[in-house]
């Protein structure tokens, strides 16, 4: 019988981890666009004086655009190189920042807006692709992802606070503004601290499959946000089907061409399916959830946007080191076992909310927050690693854009399904709550949202006032626990699917966990270094980067600790599919 011997990754030095910093700068100004323009808007709709649907636009069109040309611009940093992507995404993020703050009407901040979401769609799979491609020691690779994820969820946390501040001495493009400089340092330095690595055999640009993932992508998740907010209505009900056909179109194309934009080998290993399907849970629940929260916070508690965006930092600041914890325990025991975990103590947090008052203690709240946001965190830090381990290195940015698709979408479908339980709820305790000789546009706006009843109630007089208002609390809050039990069940079906499916997912070491001895390799013909066998001794599967991306969405001017940081270590291996083959001497 004969053996490979076990080659050792090389360390990074002191230029990789530089070099780390410097790719920190796009992920934490891209993931605090996500929140920051929320305190802003009635101060640009004042300024600006959009349409009711414009202002919907200013709102939704960066994400739109983020999530419909990930996929795009993953491919396409694969073909032309990961740094040229990242520093021709950083010029344009800077000057649609620039024109964002700048702008004159509503139309020219919709389209700068759009701008952003294009560069944005573009900083984020080169960066995660380009830490693959500097740290090639599994456990250095793991610190770098916790360090990544960590300035994602921090921009996120950050985004609304910041906001406030700008907005209490400077007018409402300063919110903008703050992207320049950093994305002028990015320009100055990227080209002197980033290398540059892209597929030599990737091929053409697959023009007709980037046209598909976005018709895809752009309809699926206007119809889960338009079905969120309306219902089914005839319009998002057309988006929904024409963005599913879409997507069984572009399946078919990465099939049948000769240069797929993604490769189908890579969702056929279970390390990295399962590891999208878990960030898309985890990021289901963190989304649906935020809604909630800020919505409690501000209009149930009473605080103003800026007092509420602070103690939602708490939460943040809380969970930084269950990471570690994670990872710890990963190499101590199956991350299985850690993943199932995580995803049973967010269960443990979401049913303590359950129990939540409107006059619950607010230390209540943080620390039910901070529970089911841990368990979150050991979901998607140690999920994020495992993704990085199974795709090969030449396909990091296909493969990172395809897990941020799953996290985009995953939040979509929180928003969607937990708010229309947590609105059902409301209204239906609203029936007979509101007080008779009511006109007919106040009674349809306090019977719809908490923000419309509050509104009825202040022009109400006396204690019909004060009485609406108090029902009103009392049924959002009933809303808020049954969302928060169906988030509850979604995890614990989570857990059991973690560890049915991921159960005895080796690293090339020979132990599910990144702690044991090593194992019989086969030799990898092609990019690549160490072997992951999945199951107990099953197939020899080729492994490399995968890509990561945590970040709770800031909804309604707060945000909840969202993201992960992706720690553990999943030894990178060679390709899967036809870019690499194995081979294997034995007896």
């Amino acid at each position: 019988m004969t053996f490979t011997a076990y080659t050792p990754k090389p360390l990074a030095g002191r230029r990789e981890w530089t070099a780390l910093a410097v790719l920190l700068l796009p992920c934490l100004l891209v993931s605090m666009d996500v929140s920051v323009l929320y305190f802003a808007v009635p101060f640009l709709t004042a300024q600006l004086e959009p349409s009711s649907v414009q202002q919907l636009w200013i709102l939704d069109v960066y994400g739109f655009v983020l999530a419909g040309l990930l996929i795009t611009m993953g491919a396409l940093g694969d073909r032309i190189g990961r740094r040229r992507l990242l520093l021709s995404g950083a010029a344009l993020f800077g000057l649609a920042s620039v024109l964002a703050g700048y702008a004159h009407s509503a139309e020219m901040l919709i389209a700068a807006r759009a701008l952003l979401g294009v560069g944005g769609a573009t900083l984020m799979p080169s960066t995660l692709a380009l830490i693959r491609n500097l740290f090639h020691d599994a456990k250095q690779r793991g610190k770098a992802v916790a360090i990544w994820s960590a300035a994602m969820m921090g921009g996120i946390a950050v985004g609304p606070v910041l906001s406030g501040m700008l907005l209490e001495h400077f007018w409402w493009g300063s919110v903008f503004l703050i992207n320049t400089p950093a994305m002028v340092l990015l320009l100055v330095c990227g080209p002197l601290m980033l290398p540059e690595f892209r597929n030599p055999a990737a091929g053409r640009f697959d023009v007709p499959g980037s046209l598909l993932s976005l018709l895809a992508m752009l309809p699926l998740v206007y119809a889960v946000k338009e079905i969120a907010r309306d219902g089914f209505a005839v319009r998002p009900v057309i988006a929904l089907a024409v963005g599913l056909l879409a997507a069984v179109a572009f399946v078919h194309r990465q099939r049948t061409a000769r240069h797929p934009m993604l490769d189908l080998e890579l969702l056929r290993h279970r390390g990295f399916s399962v590891s999208v399907l878990m960030n898309m849970l985890a990021m289901f629940a963190v989304v649906g959830c935020a809604v909630f929260f800020t919505q409690y916070l501000q209009t149930v508690r009473g605080m103003s946007p800026l007092v509420a965006a602070l103690w939602n930092l708490l939460p943040t600041i809380a969970v930084g080191g269950m990471a570690a914890v994670a990872t710890a325990l990963a190499q101590r025991m199956d991350r299985a076992y850690v993943i199932g975990l995580g995803f049973a103590v967010a269960a443990a947090g979401f049913v303590w909310l359950s129990w939540l008052e409107p006059g619950s203690a607010l230390w209540y709240v943080l620390v039910a927050s901070s529970v089911y946001a841990s368990g979150l965190v050991m979901v998607m830090s140690l999920g994020n690693e495992l993704a990085i381990g199974v795709a090969p290195p030449e396909r990091a940015g296909s493969a990172s854009a395809v897990l941020e698709s799953g996290t985009e979408l995953g939040g979509a479908l929180g928003m969607a399904i937990l708010g229309s339980i947590g609105s059902a709820t409301y209204r239906g305790h609203m029936d007979d709550a509101l007080p008779a000789g009511l006109p007919a546009g106040a009674v349809e706006a306090a019977h719809e949202t908490l923000a419309g009843a509050a509104a009825v109630a202040g022009e109400l007089p006396g204690r019909a006032g004060e009485a609406l208002l108090t029902a009103a609390r009392a049924a959002f809050t009933d809303g808020m626990q049954t969302a928060v039990l169906a988030a509850a069940g979604v995890m614990v079906c989570a857990a059991v699917l973690a560890v049915a499916l991921l159960r005895g997912l080796r690293t090339a070491e020979g132990s599910a966990n990144d702690g044991g001895g090593k194992g019989e390799t086969g030799d990898a013909q092609g990019a690549g270094g160490a072997v992951v066998a999945a199951g107990a001794g099953g197939s020899m599967v080729g492994a490399g980067p995968g890509a990561a991306v945590g970040s709770g969405a800031a909804v309604g001017g707060g945000s909840v600790a969202g993201g992960g940081s992706a720690v553990g270590a999943m030894e990178s291996a060679g390709p899967v599919g036809e870019t690499g083959r194995r081979s294997r001497e034995g007896a």
